[in-house]
C-alpha cells in the first residue's frame, strides 16, 4: 500500500483522493482552509468561506463529459448531486425550431448533466469525502514547501512535504491540486529542480454576474444558447442546483465604458435589453453583483526536454493548468484528470521514473488538446470583441478554428448532426479538431453555410449598448 498525499481539498482534490483511497492507498488530503464541510447545501451557500477558490460564488457547471465521469467512477456523489437538489439538464432541447428531423437517437443521452452552484458541489463531494472509510482531511493545514531527496545527476524524488507548523509528512506521491494559486513550481525551485515549463497569458475578460432563483414559476426556459456572444459582450445563462441558475455578462477587461457593469442598474439595463435573456431576470435576486478579472490561461508541464524536473510529484486539475471559465469545462476537466490519475497510479506508481513519463503522456494526449482548444476560442472571442469596439472588421482567417467553428455554428439552425456536434463540443466529448476532421461531414457544413446570413444580433449593438448604460441608473 502507498502513502499518498493530496494538496487541496477543492473538487480534484477530493475526487482524486477518493479514488486512490478506493484502490487500496493510504491517502492524506491537506487544505489550507480551515472551515469544515457544512451540513446542508443551504448551509455551504449561505455562510461557507473558501478564500483558497477565487469563483467559489461564480458561476459553474458539470458538463456531461463531468456527469459521466462521476457516474463511472463516483457514482455515489452523482446520486448526493441529485438527492442535493441537483439540475438535470439537456441540450438537446434547445434545438433550433427550424430544424425538421427532431427525433430521438441512439446515444442522446451522453448529452445529459447534472449541476449545481459550486458551493454545492462541493458540499456533497466534500461530505462524501468525510465519509470515506480510510481517507484522512485536515483542514486549517498549510503546506510551506517539499522535502526532496538530491538525484545523483537525476531530477529531485520528491518525497513529502513541511507545513508551515514545521511538521514533515512523508509521501510515495505528492499530488498538487491547489488550484490556480499553486506554489508548487517555487518550491520545486528551493528543493533544486530545474523551472516547470509554463505558459501563460491573461485571457482579457472580466465577469459580472449574479445568482437568481424562482419565484413559485420553476426555471425560464431556454430561448438562446448557454454562452451567447453579442458583439462587444457575451451572455451566460447556467442551470443550478434547487431551481437557481446564474445570469453572467463578460466583456473585455479594456472595455472602459462597460465597467460600469459592476453596478446592478446598468448590468439589468443590458440584460433586459436582450430579447432572448430578459426573462432570466425574473426570479429573485440571491446574490449581489459579483465581478472577477485578470483571469489567466495558464499551462503547466514538468516534463522538459524529455525529462522530469522532479519526480515523486504529480500536477492535478488547476494546478496543471486553468483557463478562462466561459466555457465551463474546469469541473469536468478536473474531475477527467483525477480518474486518469488513479489510473496511472494503479499502473505505473512503482516507478517514480515510469510514474512521471507515463503521468505527463496522459495529461498530453487526453487533457492538454482542451486546454489549447479552449485557449484559441478565447483569443478568437477577445479578438473579436476588440476589433467590433473599435470598429474593424472582425471576420476570421478562411480556415482558421475560429472560421470553422463560424461555418459549424451558421449549420445548426439547419441540420441535426451539426447540432449534435456544436454540443458535443460544448458538452466536452468531442474536441472541434475531430469534429472538423471528418471531410464528409465539413463538406455537408459548408454546403448548408454556403449563402447563409448572418443572424440579428441578438441584443443591443455597440451605440445602443453605450447609450444604454448612459441612461441606467446606478442600481436597480
Amino acid at each position: 500500500m502507498s502513502k499518498i498525499v493530496v494538496l487541496g481539498a477543492g473538487v480534484c482534490g477530493l475526487a482524486a483522493g477518493m479514488l486512490l483511497c478506493r484502490d487500496g492507498h493510504e491517502v492524506t488530503v491537506l487544505e489550507r482552509d480551515p472551515e469544515p464541510v457544512p451540513s446542508s447545501p443551504e448551509e455551504a451557500w449561505e455562510r461557507w468561506s473558501r478564500d483558497g477558490v477565487t469563483q467559489f460564488r461564480l458561476a459553474h457547471y458539470l458538463t456531461p463529459r463531468g456527469r459521466i465521469v462521476l457516474e463511472e467512477a463516483l457514482p455515489d456523489v452523482l446520486a448526493g448531486l441529485q438527492a442535493a437538489g441537483g439540475a438535470a439538464f439537456d441540450p438537446l432541447p434547445l434545438m433550433p425550431p427550424s430544424i425538421t428531423a427532431r427525433a430521438a437517437r441512439d446515444g442522446d443521452e451522453r448529452f445529459r448533466t447534472v449541476t449545481a452552484r459550486r458551493p454545492v458541489f462541493e458540499q456533497v463531494l466534500g461530505r462524501a469525502a468525510d465519509a470515506e472509510s480510510g481517507l484522512e482531511i485536515r483542514r486549517g493545514v498549510a503546506v510551506a514547501g517539499l522535502i526532496a531527496r538530491a538525484g545523483n545527476g537525476k531530477p529531485p524524488r520528491v518525497t513529502g512535504v513541511r507545513t508551515d507548523s514545521g511538521e514533515q509528512i512523508d509521501a510515495d506521491l505528492i499530488v498538487d491540486a491547489m488550484g490556480r494559486r499553486s506554489q508548487l513550481p517555487r518550491w520545486l525551485e528551493a528543493a533544486g529542480a530545474e523551472p516547470v515549463h509554463e505558459e501563460a497569458e491573461d485571457s482579457g475578460f472580466i465577469y459580472y454576474g449574479r445568482f437568481f432563483r424562482a419565484a413559485g414559476t420553476g426555471m425560464p426556459d431556454y430561448r438562446a444558447p448557454l454562452a451567447m456572444p453579442i458583439g462587444t459582450f457575451s451572455l451566460l445563462t447556467l442551470p443550478s442546483d434547487n431551481d437557481t441558475w446564474s445570469v453572467t455578462v463578460y466583456t473585455s477587461a479594456g472595455d472602459r465604458p462597460l465597467k460600469r457593469l459592476r453596478d446592478v442598474g446598468p448590468w439589468t439595463a443590458l440584460v433586459r435589453a436582450c430579447p432572448l435573456h430578459a426573462h432570466w431576470l425574473e426570479g429573485e435576486p440571491i446574490t449581489d453583483m459579483v465581478a472577477m478579472g485578470g483571469i489567466a490561461d495558464r499551462y503547466r508541464r514538468m516534463m522538459v526536454d524529455g525529462k522530469p524536473v522532479a519526480t515523486g510529484v504529480a500536477l492535478l486539475g488547476d494546478a496543471w493548468s486553468c483557463t478562462n471559465p466561459s466555457l465551463g469545462r474546469g469541473m469536468t476537466l478536473g474531475l477527467l484528470h483525477a480518474r486518469r490519475l488513479a489510473e496511472t497510479v494503479r499502473a505505473h506508481l512503482d516507478d517514480p521514473d515510469d510514474f512521471a513519463t507515463a503521468w505527463d503522456a496522459v495529461t498530453e494526449a487526453e487533457l492538454t488538446p482542451w486546454y489549447r482548444e479552449t485557449v484559441e476560442e478565447d483569443r478568437a472571442r477577445f479578438n473579436e470583441m476588440e476589433a467590433l469596439r473599435h470598429g474593424l472588421d472582425a471576420s476570421p482567417e478562411p480556415g482558421s478554428m475560429p472560421w470553422l467553428q463560424g461555418a459549424l455554428l451558421a449549420a445548426v439552425p439547419r441540420d441535426p448532426d451539426a447540432f449534435r456536434a456544436f454540443i458535443a463540443n460544448r458538452s466536452c466529448l468531442s474536441l472541434n479538431r475531430e469534429i472538423f476532421a471528418d471531410e464528409s461531414f465539413m463538406e455537408r457544413v459548408f454546403d448548408l453555410a454556403r449563402g447563409t446570413e448572418r443572424p440579428p444580433l441578438a441584443g443591443p449593438d455597440r451605440d445602443q449598448l453605450l447609450a444604454l448604460l448612459d441612461a441606467a441608473p446606478a442600481t436597480a
